[in-house]
């Protein structure tokens, strides 16, 4: 990648320009022109650097159940397992990760009038784990993947949707919010990649018979009442020189759990931070997400949220490989009806990327 496209990469992350032209508007902020945009997001999403442009919405917010799940498999039966699970519609993330006993890691929202125990102790039963954990998100910390291509570091902005800390939290920041059937045919559309066009919006504006106005109006709205977190493009971390990560999962004392927790959102390397349930056989109550170019990177991160905060129990859980990552969909399916799908293709992996993790 040259310069252009590190700096293309890193406005896309941000902020992606909602109006009639935004491929023409970020030509403009980096003085080329509209179709040279186009031409380098068709190449990158080519070389799956560029995953999805699209709108972030808030689970929670949207009435949607959601968790963090952990199974523990033989060696042998985790990949089949992983690629069950895979089929769910609400399992938006699926990590085989080592350094603990429980080897595979994901995360998965129902509807609201879905089953988030049940779901999991059918895939569980289904897949043969030997023990699995349940563990919903307690506080959020923050929130907020972002990776500096041009520094080549991750720079992750501290977003958390529960106010932790702040002078006046989010007291409603779990409840969800009511949202009308015109709202989410909208998110339906505001859910799905963009097209690579000189003018994106207007399919999805002429679908829900609107105005691109109207609909940048809307998707305001959305963020205001904090259903919309934002809209821009997720990339794949590895395919971008991200090529290791760590979820380091800390046990910290109650009595400095926000202080802690606090502390650890503001090193930037930090994408997601949250406290999460301790049970007999896993006491970690924080969970720090951290993305580098090495595992020494990794290691170098967990050694200054040590040096910061004074914690030193901790386990690095590092990914070997990435079965799933993509943003849930809302309002689309049946969550409850993904056993009779087809089962999907398996996730390409590079070796040499499980050698280095």
């Amino acid at each position: 990648m040259d310069s252009i496209d590190r700096n293309l990469l890193n406005i896309i992350q941000s902020k992606f320009p909602m109006v009639d032209q935004p491929y023409r508007a970020i030509g403009l902020e980096l003085g080329v022109g509209e179709q040279e945009i186009i031409d380098r997001l068709a190449e990158l999403k080519r070389q799956n650097v560029v995953r999805q442009i699209s709108a972030i919405f808030d689970t929670r917010r949207l009435g949607y159940k959601t968790t963090l799940v952990a199974f523990a498999y033989v060696p042998e039966q985790l990949h089949q397992g992983a690629l069950f699970i895979n089929r769910h519609p609400g399992v938006s993330h699926n990590y085989a990760r080592e350094g603990s006993y429980y080897n595979l890691w994901f995360t998965l929202a129902v509807p609201p009038d879905g089953d988030l125990e049940s779901t999991i102790i059918s895939m569980a039963e289904e897949t043969d784990a030997i023990n699995y954990r349940i563990m919903p998100t307690i506080r959020f910390f923050k929130i907020g993947v972002n990776f500096d291509m041009v520094k080549e570091k991750s720079s992750a902005h501290n977003y958390s949707p529960d106010g932790v800390g702040e002078r006046t939290p989010a007291k409603d920041w779990n409840t969800a919010m009511p949202v009308s059937e015109d709202e989410k045919s909208a998110i339906r559309g505001l859910q799905e990649d963009l097209e690579l066009i000189s003018r994106p919006f207007n399919a999805i504006s002429q679908e829900l018979g609107m105005t691109n106005d109207q609909l940048f109006a809307l998707s305001d709205d959305f963020q205001e009442r904090k259903l919309m977190r934002r809209y821009s493009a997720v990339l794949h971390h590895r395919r971008s020189g991200f090529r290791a990560n760590a979820m380091i999962v800390w046990k910290v004392p109650p009595e400095r759990s926000e202080e802690v927790g606090l502390t650890m959102a503001q090193h930037s390397a930090v994408t997601h931070c949250y406290e999460r349930p301790t049970f007999p056989d896993w006491q970690y109550t924080h969970f720090t997400m951290v993305h580098a170019t090495t595992p020494g990177g990794c290691e170098e991160i967990a050694q200054e949220i040590s040096d910061s905060t004074g914690i030193t129990d901790n386990l690095m859980l590092y990914s070997t490989r990435e079965y799933k990552k993509t943003r849930v969909k809302y309002f689309v399916e049946d969550h409850q009806q993904f056993w009779e799908s087809e089962q999907p293709e398996e996730t390409p992996w590079e070796s040499e990327e499980v050698a280095q993790a």
